[in-house]
């Protein structure tokens, strides 16, 4: 039987989604505790991976087990043997073939950036208070992303896919108070890519970079010619969707 699990997490204390020799990782850390519960090593998927000090508000991950399982009753258990910085919000009983990798429609993702000095959001935002940015002109640029589908420009090099096409839906900042988030939205993320866009939009916001050359960024498919990647403590991944799921 398979089964779907909804997570969150905070990712300041782990090293990543995915296990790695001599590190800790959230899913090091929710697969011993399976093994725990059901007696026997239980790998997991997850929907994507995360990079050292990224967030999550709302992922997936699937495992498969012979035990029908109390979904609720199995969730409270699990938490109570997981670090506090990851909580199983649900455990759902889905199809056997339902994947929580494959199977995603839709990714969201935000970034946070505090333009004043904050020591309670030092771990989940970038503090920049010293820097102005043109947000109506970076979310001109931010909106030239969907109307292209690759994204090289923007990948870390040296990474596993065949592609790097992504349909991208959402591209938009949201000024608030002191605070400015990046909203994006796609069927898939290339290894890197928000943080490297955000980068790049900030230097849009800043006057380095004109809207054409951000165009220009992109057709150019040269990750050299992009702005570097933003800190990873103020990139949170929001949300999964799936056709079978509506919670």
């Amino acid at each position: 039987m398979r089964y779907f699990i909804k997570i969150s997490y905070k990712g300041t204390d782990f090293h990543g989604w995915q296990i790695q020799p001599n590190a800790t990782s959230i899913q090091e850390n929710i697969q011993e505790g399976l093994r725990t519960l059901l007696g026997k090593k239980t790998e997991i998927i997850g929907a994507g991976r995360t990079d050292a000090g990224v967030h999550a508000g709302r992922t997936f991950a699937h495992f498969d087990t012979d035990s029908l399982l109390n979904s609720k009753d199995f969730a409270y258990k699990l938490n109570a043997i997981l670090p506090k910085t990851i909580v199983v919000l649900k455990v759902i009983k889905v199809s056997d073939t339902s994947h929580a990798r494959f199977d995603a429609v839709e990714r969201s993702y935000e970034y946070h950036i505090q333009q004043e000095n904050n020591p309670f959001l030092l771990e989940t935002t970038w503090q920049i208070p010293h820097r102005k940015f043109d947000v109506d002109k970076m979310n001109k640029a931010a909106s030239i992303l969907l109307k292209h589908i690759d994204f090289k420009a923007f990948s870390k090099s040296k990474t596993d896919v065949n592609n790097y096409d992504c349909v991208v839906t959402k591209a938009r900042w949201v000024q608030k108070e002191k605070k400015l988030i990046f909203y994006i939205t796609a069927n898939r993320f290339l290894r890197n890519m928000v943080r490297a866009i955000v980068g790049t939009l900030l230097e849009v916001g800043e006057g380095k970079l004109s809207i054409v050359d951000f165009e220009k960024v992109i057709l150019g498919k040269n990750r050299n010619e992009a702005g570097v990647s933003v800190p990873a403590r103020g990139l949170f991944l929001t949300a999964v969707s799936y056709t079978y799921i509506t919670d």
